[in-house]
């Protein structure tokens, strides 16, 4: 096992600015209120109505 010190565990968890180890980010613009109304209500009905004729279609909207 590698050897390390408390002082690098604390270090790499607070690397170059950005604390802890995941970060979730947007796969879509998200910059005006369209972009989160295609995203969100009522935007998000029309791929969800579309999974439920077709479920094979999640593989196509959904991550």
């Amino acid at each position: 096992m590698a050897k390390f010190t408390r002082e690098d565990a604390l270090e790499y968890h607070r690397l170059k600015g950005k604390p802890g180890k995941v970060a979730i980010v947007p796969t879509k613009p998200m910059d005006t209120q369209r972009d989160l109304s295609l995203a969100y209500s009522p935007g998000v009905a029309e791929p969800v109505l579309e999974i439920e004729k077709n479920p094979e279609d999640a593989y196509e909207y959904t991550s």
